[in-house]
């Protein structure tokens, strides 16, 4: 297996900071796969930045601000190495786990900055995205407020999540954008298709969030049934019943291949994303999420891991065999009222 190294460094887009190539994803660390272990968490978090990684990934939906508090006393403690990346927009209830609503207006991101700038304990946030886009407000009125934030000096550079290439389009006219973040992966690249050609074009970074299909390309679990009862995957279309067992039949190249080189089916999954960067003519900087050192080791090893043509050739074709959409369709409470229906929303 190709063990970890120092990593190289890229520049987040043309406007963006420096950072390693491979961040580091921190939602796990709170909620969503499964039990949590809060010192396993912080040692992470530390052998991460030991290894080059600096751009550390965060939302204040994740835990319902728990993951923002959690990262709080390292990033303090090395705030000179850490870029530390965090979202607003996806709203969560205290009273209700399952509610999940919307709002990037300009009165709600003023609010949402400072509670994210005090639970980070910090006076500046490196990286502030847009978890998702409103359709109540337009995105250059999501988009002007917060270039204010950083006219201000609560944010030094501005992000968007799971945007289209319009949208980006029409965020650009209004201020620079370093990142946009998205699912992209061996299973998922529809991406390519309308965001990433706008990216590469006006010289925004790519930061792909599940590179390695939250899992299923590790090859570390072979059904749902072995996730915890609190896993959200158990309800995913792509890993449930027979679109399950079809796409976990799919991985066999990426075994063969990852057999062959003597590394894990989890580093030629993200050494392809890696390799997207070469190919689209922009910068990719995935942020795999791991609570456990050998998986963060074992992704760091990956980022230098270079693919031959006939290697990557055999696994180009996957994307378009999976089975299943991304998410099931989710009704968004806020948007209840005028019936509108948001699906594909990562929590």
């Amino acid at each position: 297996m190709t063990g970890p190294g120092m990593l190289p460094s890229t520049r987040l887009g043309r406007v963006g900071p420096q950072v390693g190539v491979q961040g580091l994803g921190c939602m796990g660390m709170s909620e969503f796969y499964g039990p949590s272990d809060l010192d396993a968490s912080v040692r992470t978090l530390h052998r991460a930045l030991e290894l080059g990684v600096t751009l550390f990934d965060t939302a204040d939906s994740y835990g319902t601000g728990h993951n923002e508090e959690l990262l709080g006393p390292f990033v303090r403690a090395n705030r000179d190495r850490v870029v530390i990346a965090t979202k607003f927009g996806l709203v969560r209830s205290a009273t209700d786990p399952h509610y999940r609503g919307m709002d990037t207006s300009p009165a709600y991101i003023r609010k949402a900055v400072e509670a994210s700038l005090r639970r980070l304990g910090v006076d500046t946030i490196d990286l502030y995205y847009a978890h998702r886009i409103d359709p109540r407000t337009p995105v250059a009125e999501t988009v002007g407020a917060m270039a204010e934030l950083v006219e201000r000096g609560s944010v030094r550079y501005l992000g968007l999540s799971e945007v289209s290439g319009a949208q980006l389009r029409e965020a650009l006219e209004v201020h620079p954008i370093a990142a946009v973040q998205s699912e992209w992966s061996l299973f998922s690249r529809d991406v390519e298709e309308d965001v990433v050609p706008v990216a590469a074009e006006a010289g925004v970074a790519m930061v792909p969030y599940s590179p390695l299909g939250r899992g299923l390309l590790t090859g570390s679990f072979t059904t749902v049934d072995g996730l915890s009862e609190g896993d959200f995957r158990r309800s995913m279309p792509r890993f449930a019943g027979e679109n399950g067992r079809h796409n976990l039949g799919l991985l066999a190249p990426l075994h063969r291949i990852a057999e062959a080189r003597g590394v894990t089916a989890a580093q030629i999954a993200l050494a392809w994303v890696h390799h997207r960067a070469a190919v689209h003519g922009v910068a990719v900087v995935p942020i795999p999420g791991t609570r456990a050192l050998h998986r963060l080791e074992e992704n760091v090893g990956a980022a230098t891991l270079r693919l031959t043509e006939e290697e990557l050739a055999e696994l180009l074709p996957l994307g378009g065999l999976v089975a299943g959409p991304r998410h099931a369709g989710l009704t968004f409470a806020s948007l209840r009222a005028s019936g509108g229906e948001t699906a594909g929303q990562r929590t």
